[in-house]
């Protein structure tokens, strides 16, 4: 028979054993749990607060928040997240707002020099009336064949821009009449309104009116005249001032020729345009309309205040 002391330690051993296979049974049994649980989107959390049952710590560990900023162990939303683009689609499709808005397009079969006076644009405002005279004004064309002449508000009138453009006007019974601008309307007069010669005004409505609404819009008239040229009084070789007159569409740019190419002239607010140094004063001219047309014209000496015809007009849009 076996002393008590040889039976002891075994006793202990086993004793010792117990303990470990439970350890080991607990851990085989959270290990499963984690294996056959449903994920729910919180697989951490549920794995570690499962380790911590098992081991019978009863403390829930710090874990951080996932990457949605919910906490971790929180019930998911019903809604499903939308997926994450891919790589290849996010270079394939630039995003909205990389992505520059498209030009407006000019109106009318396209006026890429137009200024607010835009072909095919109808504006509205008021109209009102003056002593036009002889037809002259701001814009030193001189005596007009006709008196159906306005001044155009110094907004839309643009720096002399405006000068020599053609204009249909309509009042709100129907009546309307076709005007050309030789003259500008300053404060008070507000964007959109043209102040008409009494002549203009009368087709429209009786002058006792003194101010009606109207529509208007730019035109690009039918006629027989071409282009003319004029120096101002004291032009010479060595400075000039060059003003176009009769031309068909509002008139965007002049330029002058030199010995290396075109040099273009600054505008005026009495719609001449300066070469204050004499570059090209008396040599070639090239004309550009708001349509982009140009028209180039040879042989104009400098003869002050004389009004030179030329062969030229821009076409009808």
């Amino acid at each position: 028979m076996a002393s008590p002391s040889h039976r002891r330690p075994r006793r202990e051993r086993r004793g010792a054993l117990v303990p470990a296979v439970a350890v080991a049974a607990a851990g085989l049994l959270m290990s499963l749990v984690v294996a056959l649980a449903p994920d729910d989107g919180s697989g951490t959390a549920q794995a570690t607060a499962t380790a911590a049952s098992a081991t019978g710590t009863g403390v829930r560990p710090s874990v951080p928040p996932t990457a949605t900023g919910r906490e971790p162990g929180a019930k998911p939303s019903t809604a499903s997240p939308a997926p994450e683009p891919s790589a290849t689609t996010a270079s394939a499709r630039p995003s909205r707002a990389s992505t520059p808005a498209p030009a407006p397009r000019p109106a009318s079969g396209g006026a890429p020099s137009a200024g607010r006076i835009r072909p095919g644009v109808t504006y509205s405002g008021v109209a009102t009336h003056y002593d036009a005279g002889d037809g002259n004004g701001a814009c030193l064309y001189g005596p007009s064949p006709d008196l159906m002449v306005a001044a155009m508000n110094t907004t839309d009138h643009e720096t002399s821009g405006a000068c020599g453009a053609y204009v249909l006007v309509r009042a709100a019974g129907g009546a309307s009449v076709t005007v050309r601008i030789t003259d500008e309307c300053p404060s008070p007069c507000a964007p959109g309104q043209l102040d008409l010669s009494r002549e203009a005004f009368g087709k429209l409505a009786g002058l006792s009116a003194g101010r009606i609404p109207v529509t208007w819009s730019l035109l690009s008239p039918g006629t027989s005249d071409t282009v003319s040229i004029r120096y101002k009084t004291g032009s010479s070789s060595h400075w000039c001032g060059i003003q176009a007159i009769g031309h068909r569409n509002p008139l965007a740019r002049l330029e002058v020729g030199t010995g290396s190419g075109w040099h273009r002239l600054t505008r005026t607010e009495y719609n001449y345009f300066l070469s204050p140094d004499g570059t090209g004063c008396g040599g070639a001219l090239r004309l550009t309309d708001i349509y982009g047309e140009r028209l180039t014209v040879e042989g104009v000496p400098v003869r002050p205040d004389a009004v030179q015809p030329t062969r030229v007009q821009f076409a009808r849009h």
